[in-house]
Protein backbone atom coordinates (compact mmCIF):
# COMPACT_ATOMS: atom_id res chain seq x y z
CA UNK A 1 0.00 0.00 0.00
CA UNK A 2 1.29 3.40 -0.98
CA UNK A 3 1.41 5.90 2.09
CA UNK A 4 1.15 8.73 -0.73
CA UNK A 5 0.94 11.46 2.05
CA UNK A 6 4.59 10.62 2.98
CA UNK A 7 6.04 9.68 -0.71
CA UNK A 8 4.61 12.79 -2.19
CA UNK A 9 4.83 15.15 0.79
CA UNK A 10 8.64 14.16 1.09
CA UNK A 11 8.79 15.50 -2.69
CA UNK A 12 8.96 11.68 -4.83
CA UNK A 13 8.58 13.11 -8.31
CA UNK A 14 5.81 11.48 -9.84
CA UNK A 15 4.96 10.22 -13.50
CA UNK A 16 1.95 9.17 -14.18
CA UNK A 17 1.29 7.69 -17.85
CA UNK A 18 -2.00 7.34 -19.31
CA UNK A 19 -2.37 4.88 -22.39
CA UNK A 20 -5.07 5.96 -24.23
CA UNK A 21 -8.15 4.07 -24.85
CA UNK A 22 -6.75 0.87 -23.91
CA UNK A 23 -9.05 -2.25 -22.82
CA UNK A 24 -8.20 -3.28 -19.96
CA UNK A 25 -8.57 -7.08 -21.99
CA UNK A 26 -6.25 -5.95 -23.90
CA UNK A 27 -3.38 -4.97 -21.64
CA UNK A 28 -4.69 -8.19 -19.40
CA UNK A 29 -4.13 -10.52 -22.40
CA UNK A 30 -0.80 -8.66 -24.15
CA UNK A 31 0.88 -9.21 -20.53
CA UNK A 32 -0.32 -12.61 -20.00
CA UNK A 33 1.06 -14.07 -23.42
CA UNK A 34 4.73 -12.39 -22.83
CA UNK A 35 3.91 -9.78 -25.70
CA UNK A 36 5.05 -6.74 -23.09
CA UNK A 37 7.86 -8.04 -21.65
CA UNK A 38 9.02 -3.98 -20.34
CA UNK A 39 5.72 -3.32 -18.38
CA UNK A 40 5.65 -6.83 -16.66
CA UNK A 41 9.45 -6.69 -15.53
CA UNK A 42 7.57 -3.04 -14.17
CA UNK A 43 4.15 -3.85 -12.70
CA UNK A 44 3.95 -5.43 -9.37
CA UNK A 45 3.27 -8.91 -8.39
CA UNK A 46 -0.35 -9.90 -10.36
CA UNK A 47 0.27 -7.45 -13.53
CA UNK A 48 -2.68 -4.53 -14.03
CA UNK A 49 -5.62 -4.23 -12.04
CA UNK A 50 -8.83 -4.18 -13.34
CA UNK A 51 -10.64 -0.81 -12.65
CA UNK A 52 -13.67 1.68 -13.72
CA UNK A 53 -12.46 4.86 -15.70
CA UNK A 54 -14.68 7.77 -14.00
CA UNK A 55 -14.76 9.03 -17.72
CA UNK A 56 -15.77 7.94 -21.15
CA UNK A 57 -13.95 9.64 -23.04
CA UNK A 58 -10.34 11.85 -22.45
CA UNK A 59 -11.87 14.90 -21.82
CA UNK A 60 -14.03 14.04 -18.68
CA UNK A 61 -12.02 11.33 -17.56
CA UNK A 62 -8.60 13.77 -17.45
CA UNK A 63 -10.37 15.90 -15.72
CA UNK A 64 -11.44 13.84 -12.94
CA UNK A 65 -7.88 12.39 -12.59
CA UNK A 66 -6.24 15.70 -12.16
CA UNK A 67 -9.32 16.74 -9.71
CA UNK A 68 -8.39 13.48 -7.05
CA UNK A 69 -10.38 10.88 -9.22
CA UNK A 70 -8.74 7.94 -10.26
CA UNK A 71 -9.95 4.65 -12.03
CA UNK A 72 -11.95 2.65 -8.76
CA UNK A 73 -12.12 -1.05 -8.18
CA UNK A 74 -14.96 -2.55 -9.47
CA UNK A 75 -16.05 -3.63 -5.97
CA UNK A 76 -17.79 -2.32 -2.43
CA UNK A 77 -14.54 -1.44 -0.28
CA UNK A 78 -12.45 0.69 -2.24
CA UNK A 79 -8.40 1.01 -1.12
CA UNK A 80 -6.94 4.13 0.40
CA UNK A 81 -7.40 7.11 -2.61
CA UNK A 82 -3.57 8.51 -3.88
CA UNK A 83 -4.47 11.75 -3.64
CA UNK A 84 -7.35 14.04 -2.57
CA UNK A 85 -9.19 17.62 -2.99
CA UNK A 86 -9.77 18.75 0.66
CA UNK A 87 -13.08 17.38 1.33
CA UNK A 88 -15.67 19.24 3.65
CA UNK A 89 -15.86 19.16 7.59
CA UNK A 90 -17.88 15.98 7.30
CA UNK A 91 -15.54 13.82 5.41
CA UNK A 92 -12.37 12.56 6.68
CA UNK A 93 -9.83 11.52 4.29
CA UNK A 94 -7.70 7.94 4.76
CA UNK A 95 -4.39 9.17 6.96
CA UNK A 96 -2.12 7.78 4.10
CA UNK A 97 -4.16 9.88 0.96
CA UNK A 98 -2.31 12.73 0.08
CA UNK A 99 -4.73 15.85 0.32
CA UNK A 100 -4.04 18.79 -1.74
CA UNK A 101 -5.65 22.47 -0.87
CA UNK A 102 -5.99 23.77 -4.31
CA UNK A 103 -9.03 23.45 -7.14
CA UNK A 104 -6.81 20.70 -8.99
CA UNK A 105 -3.61 18.20 -8.20
CA UNK A 106 -1.47 20.22 -10.46
CA UNK A 107 -1.94 23.35 -8.47
CA UNK A 108 -1.81 21.55 -5.05
CA UNK A 109 1.32 19.89 -6.03
CA UNK A 110 3.22 23.39 -6.90
CA UNK A 111 2.32 24.28 -2.95
CA UNK A 112 4.47 21.61 -2.46
CA UNK A 113 7.48 23.31 -4.95
CA UNK A 114 6.41 20.20 -7.78
CA UNK A 115 6.81 21.12 -11.29
CA UNK A 116 3.59 20.18 -13.51
CA UNK A 117 4.81 18.36 -17.55
CA UNK A 118 2.60 17.54 -20.15
CA UNK A 119 3.88 15.54 -22.48
CA UNK A 120 0.44 15.70 -24.77
CA UNK A 121 0.05 13.06 -27.01
CA UNK A 122 -3.89 12.67 -28.40
CA UNK A 123 -5.57 16.58 -30.04
CA UNK A 124 -7.20 17.05 -26.56
CA UNK A 125 -3.43 18.06 -25.61
CA UNK A 126 -2.44 20.21 -28.77
CA UNK A 127 -3.85 23.17 -28.30
CA UNK A 128 -4.94 23.03 -31.95
CA UNK A 129 -8.58 23.77 -30.94
CA UNK A 130 -10.37 26.06 -27.96
CA UNK A 131 -10.71 22.25 -26.46
CA UNK A 132 -7.42 21.56 -27.15
CA UNK A 133 -6.18 23.96 -24.33
CA UNK A 134 -7.90 23.04 -21.30
CA UNK A 135 -6.11 20.01 -20.35
CA UNK A 136 -2.56 21.81 -20.85
CA UNK A 137 -3.66 25.25 -19.09
CA UNK A 138 -3.37 23.04 -16.02
CA UNK A 139 0.61 22.37 -16.14
CA UNK A 140 3.60 24.45 -15.95
CA UNK A 141 5.08 23.35 -18.86
CA UNK A 142 3.31 21.58 -21.77
CA UNK A 143 4.67 19.74 -25.34
CA UNK A 144 2.82 18.42 -28.41
CA UNK A 145 4.09 18.09 -31.88
CA UNK A 146 2.21 16.40 -34.89
CA UNK A 147 4.85 13.52 -34.33
CA UNK A 148 3.61 12.95 -30.72
CA UNK A 149 -0.24 11.79 -31.89
CA UNK A 150 -1.32 8.77 -32.88
CA UNK A 151 -1.17 8.54 -36.58
CA UNK A 152 2.36 8.74 -36.37
CA UNK A 153 3.65 5.25 -36.28
CA UNK A 154 6.65 5.69 -33.61
CA UNK A 155 4.81 8.13 -31.53
CA UNK A 156 5.77 6.85 -28.06
CA UNK A 157 9.66 7.05 -28.93
CA UNK A 158 8.79 10.67 -29.69
CA UNK A 159 7.16 11.14 -26.51
CA UNK A 160 9.58 9.68 -24.25
CA UNK A 161 12.64 11.20 -26.02
CA UNK A 162 10.63 14.68 -25.29
CA UNK A 163 9.96 13.48 -21.17
CA UNK A 164 13.64 12.23 -20.84
CA UNK A 165 14.72 16.14 -21.80
CA UNK A 166 12.72 17.51 -19.90
CA UNK A 167 13.89 15.11 -16.99
CA UNK A 168 17.66 15.88 -17.70
CA UNK A 169 16.68 19.50 -17.30
CA UNK A 170 15.81 19.31 -13.35
CA UNK A 171 16.59 16.62 -12.34
CA UNK A 172 18.41 17.26 -9.14
CA UNK A 173 16.26 20.83 -9.12
CA UNK A 174 12.97 20.58 -8.20
CA UNK A 175 10.47 17.71 -8.10
CA UNK A 176 8.21 16.79 -10.96
CA UNK A 177 5.01 15.80 -11.99
CA UNK A 178 5.51 14.40 -14.99
CA UNK A 179 2.76 13.25 -17.03
CA UNK A 180 2.22 11.35 -20.61
CA UNK A 181 -0.89 10.67 -22.61
CA UNK A 182 0.59 8.04 -24.75
CA UNK A 183 -1.40 8.17 -27.97
CA UNK A 184 -0.28 5.19 -29.99
CA UNK A 185 -3.22 3.45 -28.19
CA UNK A 186 -5.55 5.35 -29.47
CA UNK A 187 -6.94 4.82 -33.17
CA UNK A 188 -5.75 5.06 -35.65
CA UNK A 189 -3.75 1.89 -34.62
CA UNK A 190 -4.14 -0.81 -37.40
CA UNK A 191 -0.61 0.19 -38.90
CA UNK A 192 0.69 -1.39 -36.31
CA UNK A 193 -0.61 -4.47 -38.16
CA UNK A 194 -0.37 -3.36 -41.94
CA UNK A 195 -4.65 -3.13 -42.04
CA UNK A 196 -6.73 0.07 -42.27
CA UNK A 197 -9.56 -0.71 -39.83
CA UNK A 198 -8.61 -0.64 -35.98
CA UNK A 199 -9.36 -2.86 -34.00
CA UNK A 200 -8.65 -5.09 -30.62
CA UNK A 201 -6.09 -6.87 -32.43
CA UNK A 202 -3.71 -3.99 -33.88
CA UNK A 203 -4.46 -1.98 -30.35
CA UNK A 204 -2.85 -5.04 -28.96
CA UNK A 205 0.20 -4.38 -31.83
CA UNK A 206 0.06 -0.64 -30.80
CA UNK A 207 0.78 -1.34 -27.08
CA UNK A 208 3.19 -4.13 -28.16
CA UNK A 209 5.06 -1.31 -30.36
CA UNK A 210 4.94 1.03 -26.81
CA UNK A 211 6.37 -1.49 -24.28
CA UNK A 212 9.98 -0.83 -25.10
CA UNK A 213 9.69 2.77 -24.63
CA UNK A 214 7.70 2.70 -21.49
CA UNK A 215 10.65 0.43 -20.25
CA UNK A 216 12.84 3.01 -21.58
CA UNK A 217 11.26 5.96 -19.78
CA UNK A 218 10.75 4.03 -16.21
CA UNK A 219 13.90 2.40 -16.14
CA UNK A 220 15.81 5.93 -16.96
CA UNK A 221 13.87 7.84 -14.50
CA UNK A 222 14.41 5.40 -11.65
CA UNK A 223 18.19 4.89 -12.07
CA UNK A 224 19.36 6.82 -9.22
CA UNK A 225 16.49 8.17 -7.74
CA UNK A 226 13.19 7.06 -6.43
CA UNK A 227 9.72 7.91 -8.35
CA UNK A 228 6.22 7.57 -8.05
CA UNK A 229 4.49 5.60 -11.27
CA UNK A 230 0.90 5.71 -11.91
CA UNK A 231 0.16 3.28 -15.25
CA UNK A 232 -3.59 3.55 -16.39
CA UNK A 233 -5.51 3.96 -19.56
CA UNK A 234 -8.27 6.94 -19.29
CA UNK A 235 -10.79 4.85 -21.16
CA UNK A 236 -11.11 1.68 -23.69
CA UNK A 237 -12.52 1.63 -27.24
CA UNK A 238 -15.55 -0.72 -28.35
CA UNK A 239 -14.86 -2.62 -32.08
CA UNK A 240 -18.21 -3.49 -32.41
CA UNK A 241 -19.82 -5.52 -29.40
CA UNK A 242 -23.06 -5.17 -28.77
CA UNK A 243 -22.61 -2.89 -31.80
CA UNK A 244 -20.65 -0.06 -29.84
CA UNK A 245 -18.12 1.68 -31.32
CA UNK A 246 -15.50 4.15 -30.39
CA UNK A 247 -15.62 5.65 -27.07
CA UNK A 248 -17.94 8.00 -24.59
CA UNK A 249 -20.48 5.34 -24.05
CA UNK A 250 -20.53 3.16 -20.73
CA UNK A 251 -20.19 -0.21 -22.16
CA UNK A 252 -17.79 -2.83 -20.69
CA UNK A 253 -15.09 -2.46 -23.37
CA UNK A 254 -14.97 1.47 -22.33
CA UNK A 255 -15.55 1.37 -18.65
CA UNK A 256 -13.04 -1.32 -17.57
CA UNK A 257 -9.61 -0.20 -17.71
CA UNK A 258 -5.91 -1.24 -16.66
CA UNK A 259 -4.66 0.67 -13.90
CA UNK A 260 -1.00 -0.04 -12.14
CA UNK A 261 0.34 2.50 -8.93
CA UNK A 262 4.25 1.35 -7.43
CA UNK A 263 7.20 2.90 -5.87
CA UNK A 264 10.52 2.18 -8.06
CA UNK A 265 13.94 3.37 -7.62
Amino acid sequence: MIKAREVIGSGTSILFVTLDSLRYDVARDTLASGRTPHLESLLPTGGWERRHTPGTFTLPAHMAFFSGFLPKLPQPQQPPRLWECRPPAFKTPHPQTFVFEAPSLLQGLAQYGYRSVCIGGVTYFSRETPLGSVLPDMFDEDHWRPEFCSPEPDSTRHQVDQALEVVAEFRGRQPLFLFVNVSATHVPHGHYIGRSVDSRTSQEGALQYADEHLGRLVTQLTEDEKWLIILCADHGDAYGEDGFHGRGVAHPTVVNVPFSAFLRG
